[in-house]
C-alpha cells in the first residue's frame, strides 16, 4: 500500500472520531501495521483559552506516543498542523465551549492533525472538523 498525505489525513480523522479508548487502541494497532503512527487526545474547554492548550496537548501526546521525536521541526510541524486545523473552525467557536478529540497521525514525513469538536452551550451543539497537514 502506498501511503501519502491523503492516507495520513484519513488516519488522523478516523482516530479523532473514535467512540472509545478500545476503538482508539484497535485503530492505532491497525494504523501501525500500515506504518502509520497515531494518537487521539480528548479535549474540552472554553474556546477563548483553548488554542494554546490544544497546541500543547497535541505536541505532548505526539511525543509521548512516539508519533514524533523531540526535534524542533517535528514539534513545530504538529503545532502548525494543529493550529491550521483550529483556524478552519474558529468562526464557529468564538465565545463557546469545545468538547471532542484531537487526532494525530504520521507516516514518514507526513504529519496530520484533525480536530473533531462539538461546539456550543449545554446540549445546543454544532459539530465541526478541522484538518491540518505538514511535511517534515
Amino acid at each position: 500500500m502506498d501511503v501519502g498525505s491523503r492516507e495520513v489525513c484519513k488516519a488522523a480523522i478516523e482516530i479523532a472520531i473514535t467512540d472509545s479508548r478500545e476503538d482508539e487502541t484497535r485503530l492505532k494497532s491497525e494504523n501501525l501495521k500500515k506504518g502509520i503512527r497515531s494518537v487521539a487526545i480528548d479535549f474540552g474547554s472554553e474556546f477563548n483559552s483553548a488554542v494554546p492548550k490544544i497546541l500543547e496537548r497535541a505536541v505532548v501526546a505526539a511525543r509521548r506516543e512516539n508519533v514524533i521525536g523531540s526535534t524542533h521541526a517535528e514539534e513545530g510541524a504538529v503545532a502548525g498542523a494543529a493550529h491550521e486545523a483550529i483556524e478552519q473552525i474558529i468562526n464557529k467557536c468564538v465565545g463557546l465551549n469545545l468538547g471532542g478529540k484531537i487526532g494525530i497521525a504520521r507516516y514518514d514525513s507526513h504529519i496530520s492533525v484533525c480536530v473533531f469538536f462539538a461546539i456550543g452551550i449545554l446540549n445546543l451543539n454544532d459539530i465541526a472538523i478541522g484538518m491540518g497537514h505538514r511535511a517534515v
